[in-house]
């Protein structure tokens, strides 16, 4: 056996990539899987994982400040960032060590070293050293996920990426957060929290497009209640200064001083370095497109996660992973239904969505055939401390036959409670299936199922 011919090759060990090569071994299949970074990709390295924690870290500041009115009386705090991002790393380096067991005990093959392709069938391993190893495989697989963008203005050099924040040992006083999608509120609300002054530059009417509109306003009111200063219709012309003494000049000629600035103006495929021409595979702009089978133009190579951009999550990733390596290895074929994905976004107050926005559903169907069901209200957690925000529950349902298309929550656990709520979606279910849940009391999530008619 030739030790570089496999059945399958996989270019990047994130979500999608680690699913597949695992699912792929375990159907009997002799995978490697390439990998010039760190294993476990964009969610365990520098995404979900760590932000969630900082999430977590930074949500006692409120957690202390409600603590006197259950009659906790807790003197002389003080916070150091950057113990806790010491102790992000340490977690996420725990996780990167996990996922490397995985694969050897799945009998998968990590090369490491950045790979390109050749040709159709063998891909090119660039290691440290400058040599390049030559692999050949009946099958590959990109998954190589993406990468943030930065944007094309003078001085963005001096701006960090979503990715530099993880590396941070300490934090600036001021912060100016560029960007209005999930990763800029996110981390607006992180470093909010956690007593950096925070401004954040928005291009456009408002945050988080794509979500519900009233979900992601009554985000945007929490935020600015909290003390951040969100300055709408805004965008930075230039980044001036040097590190930790920055100025960020907006198109309006504005000037905002700040230690740092994080430019979190999306995220693109990283396709940069595959050399696909010559394997002869197409791509659309930034994206790869495939198919329903994960199978690019070239039947024999398939991508999947972000570097598709279809919906960029991490079960989304894993799921196409999994469906590819059961339907080509497995004797088992499937295809991933993207129609209906749960999301959220961990700001705070969180947000979280499974179906269509009132928007959508309303295009879709008309706005005669829509109604809108919500809830609105001081959850009893902030009763004793009598403070907002309110917690925000939506169903947007279907009037011919009261089926619900869409189900939104703004609020503490917002992402736990959704997730239950999908399953019912998923299923069809209707605004009386919902009528004649019992509710469970005293909880926030029993308005979904309380609404009246």
């Amino acid at each position: 056996m030739n030790p570089n011919n496999f059945d399958l090759i996989v270019l990047g060990a994130g979500s999608g990539g680690l699913a597949a090569a695992k699912r792929a071994a375990g159907h009997g299949a002799r995978v490697a899987i390439v990998e010039g970074d760190r294993v476990g990709g964009t969610c365990v390295i520098r995404g979900c994982v760590p932000k969630k924690l900082l999430v977590y870290g930074s949500a006692y500041k409120q957690q202390l400040a409600d603590a006197a009115s259950y009659g906790w009386q807790i003197g002389g705090l003080s916070h150091d960032a950057g113990s806790l991002l010491a102790s992000v790393r340490a977690e996420v380096d725990r996780l990167n060590e996990l996922h490397l067991g995985f694969l050897e005990k799945a009998g998968v093959e990590l090369l490491r070293g950045w790979g390109s392709f050749s040709d159709a069938h063998t891909i090119a391993i660039a290691n440290a050293a400058g040599t390049a190893q030559q692999l050949r495989a009946e099958r590959i697989l990109i998954a190589v996920g993406g990468r943030p963008h930065r944007p094309q203005i003078p001085g963005a050099d001096l701006g960090w990426l979503s990715d530099d924040m993880f590396e941070l040992t300490s934090l600036p006083e001021r912060m100016v957060v560029v960007g209005a999608g999930f990763i800029a509120c996110e981390f607006a609300c992180i470093l909010n929290n956690l007593g950096v002054a925070v401004t954040q530059l928005v291009r456009g009417d408002h945050l988080l497009r794509g979500f519900d509109r009233e979900a992601a306003e009554a985000v945007q009111t929490a935020m600015q209640a909290s003390g951040i200063d969100i300055r709408l219709a805004h965008s930075p012309a230039a980044i001036e200064g040097c590190p930790g003494d920055l100025t960020v000049v907006s198109q309006s000629g504005e000037r905002i001083g700040c230690g740092g600035v994080l430019l979190a103006t999306g995220r693109r495929p990283f396709v940069e370095g595959l050399n696909l021409e010559a394997a002869g595979v197409a791509f659309e702009g930034h994206r790869i497109p495939v198919n329903a089978q994960q199978q690019t133009n070239i039947a024999h190579i398939y991508a999947v996660g972000d570097v598709t951009d279809r919906i960029n999550l991490t079960p989304v990733a894993i799921d196409e992973g999994r469906a590819f390596a059961d339907s080509v290895y497995g004797n088992k074929p499937r295809q991933v239904d993207h129609n209906l994905v749960a999301c959220a976004v961990f700001s705070q107050p969180e947000l979280s969505s499974v179906g269509l926005s009132e928007e959508e559903a309303i295009e879709r169907y008309g706005s005669d055939q829509i109604r809108i069901h919500r809830a609105r209200f001081r959850p009893m957690s902030q009763a004793l401390p009598k403070r907002d925000p309110k917690v925000l529950l939506k169903l947007v349902v279907r009037q011919s036959d009261g089926r619900v298309l869409g189900c939104h929550m703004v609020g503490d656990h917002a992402a736990e409670i959704i997730q239950m709520a999908a399953v019912a979606i998923g299923m069809g279910a209707t605004k009386a299936d919902f009528d004649r849940t019992m509710a469970l009391h005293p909880t926030v999530a029993e308005e979904f199922v309380t609404m009246p008619n």
